[in-house]
């Protein structure tokens, strides 16, 4: 069976012939890098496309970047969500930072494969960081008590975009608590109510305004 980028196709449908491609390319790429270094769970290469770039794609249903915004993707792993959303907005600039060397060499790689030229990759930690930004990402990198305070003094003052400068956040499962406890002004948005798939029954997009 081919695996290709359909199921993205069947949610954003005025993507590029370009975009169709590099989304295309992203199982064979992912493969051969996950086969050395392993970023995605060997049982979940297959769900890449849902699992993966559609739930990174999830911020995307919320959030429409603007050309010139700036999007710091902490935590990022293999380039998740940060690629996906690189690939979907190719006029913003996308800031791809993760502590494990290893990990940004697959995206260094990824990227340059895809000829992506709004990523910048990083092996940093979060804190050590000294840009300022429109937008952060992170894909469930840790509980949000702990993950505000790497980021908290990393945003611009002026928003561009339709809603204000924050962090937008991919996580599943009960969240209450974990917001409680992080003390912050936080918005719950289901992935279900964009995607039919039932892996999205139980995953959020949660915005927190900086």
């Amino acid at each position: 069976m081919e695996i290709s980028s359909a199921l993205i196709q069947k949610y954003f449908k005025d993507l590029s012939e370009d975009q169709i491609a590099k989304f295309d390319q992203l199982f064979d790429l992912y493969s051969f890098w996950n086969a050395q270094i392993n970023v995605i769970s060997r049982k979940d290469i297959e769900e890449l496309y849902e699992r993966h770039i559609l739930h990174s794609l999830g911020i995307a249903k919320f959030c429409t970047f603007k050309p010139g915004e700036k999007v710091l993707d902490v935590g990022t792993g293999g380039g998740f969500p940060g690629i996906p959303l690189a690939i979907l907005f190719p006029e913003t600039e996308f800031h791809l930072v993760d502590s494990i060397g290893k990990k940004i060499k697959v995206v260094t790689e990824v990227a340059a494969a895809l000829g992506l030229k709004n990523v910048k990759a990083s092996h940093l930690r979060a804190e050590q960081v000294d840009d300022k930004y429109d937008f952060v990402v992170s894909r469930a990198v840790t509980r949000l008590i702990d993950f505000y305070p790497w980021i908290k003094d990393k945003f611009n003052k002026n928003s561009k975009n339709a809603i204000s400068n924050g962090i937008l956040y991919l996580k599943g499962g009960e969240l209450a608590e974990e917001i409680q406890e992080s003390r912050l002004k936080a918005e719950l948005y289901p992935l279900s109510a964009y995607f039919e798939e039932d892996f999205f029954e139980t995953k959020f997009v949660v915005y927190i305004p900086c």
